[in-house]
């Protein structure tokens, strides 16, 4: 039976053992052996929003692991005319062994998911980012060593980033506080779901509109652009809503000693994070970019192989 990953919740049995993966994957690439589970394996890489993180470390991903990854942006596709995204799906299923699939709207993974005969991986939509948290939560777990009890403190936008950080954190018996303005609250299915996973867990999954109690002995502050694709016409206003969410160094003074802080990328600096925070000795950014690369060869090895 075919295993997909459209949203965090298809990792609630198995995320451990992908993390676990993501850390023998980037010590066997770190000792420079050759490692080939997906030899002769295809991916074809769809993509409606560009990416330098998911496009890279999905293709360089599929070469180290002895496979062929496929961009295809949707005006190489039929889909740009008018093809069904069901057929679409079923044409695919048959050339290649796994569908990546970054695009602007939840209901189009879904359906992409529901067509296809192969694994469908969500390397990004209006509603979810799971490929992004498995790489956070398996970098907090190199830094951190155990995840459980952790807090993490997310500001910003509720945005997919955030709702997948909400599951990822209660899956993983983590604490998160997010802080964002009215208005911009994360899914509220999401969050309850997240609610119910850390009920479960014995961790608490908050949103809360304060920043400074949000990071308060949080382990980890975690933000993302304020203005994601397809929010342009948004930006004056976004701008100054989020102001007071920013990530600086009078904030992150309020967290632990040891606190993280992280950004999935890219970041507009001066904006939500300054720059004396992301090239700060606190920023663990840059591995974090890293860590995408081997969290999605886990993430391949464990949906292909």
């Amino acid at each position: 039976m075919k295993r997909d990953l459209v949203s965090m919740l298809e990792l609630t049995d198995d995320l451990p053992q992908i993390l676990d993966l993501a850390s023998n994957l980037k010590n066997i690439q770190t000792a420079n052996e050759r490692h080939e589970p997906l030899k002769d394996k295809s991916l074809a890489m769809i993509f409606e929003k560009p990416s330098t993180r998911t496009r890279v470390s999905f293709e360089v991903g599929m070469t180290q692991l002895g496979g062929h990854a496929l961009y295809l942006s949707t005006s190489d596709l039929q889909l740009g005319r008018g093809e069904t995204i069901a057929d679409t799906a079923k044409v695919l299923s048959r050339y290649v062994d796994a569908i990546m699939y970054r695009g602007f709207e939840h209901s189009k993974t879904v359906e992409l998911a529901r067509g296809a005969t192969v694994p469908v991986l969500n390397g990004l939509d209006d509603l979810e980012h799971p490929c992004q948290i498995v790489a956070d939560l398996f970098t907090i777990m190199e830094k951190k060593e155990d995840l459980s009890g952790l807090k993490l403190a997310y500001l910003g936008d509720g945005n997919n980033v955030c709702n997948s950080l909400l599951l990822g954190c209660a899956m993983s018996s983590m604490n998160i506080s997010a802080a964002c303005p009215e208005g911009y609250y994360p899914d509220s299915g999401i969050l309850r779901t997240a609610k119910e996973i850390g009920e479960e867990n014995n961790v608490s999954v908050d949103v809360i509109k304060s920043p400074e109690n949000a990071v308060s002995d949080a382990d980890v502050i975690y933000t993302d652009v304020w203005v994601s694709m397809g929010d342009e016409a948004e930006k004056a206003v976004r701008l100054e809503v989020f102001a007071p969410y920013q990530v600086n160094e009078e904030l992150v003074s309020r967290a632990k000693d040891d606190c993280l802080v992280m950004h999935c990328l890219p970041a507009h600096r001066g904006e939500e994070i300054t720059n004396g925070v992301i090239d700060g000795d606190r920023s663990v950014v840059f591995d974090q970019a890293e860590n995408r690369l081997h969290a999605q060869k886990a993430i391949l090895v464990h949906l292909i192989g």
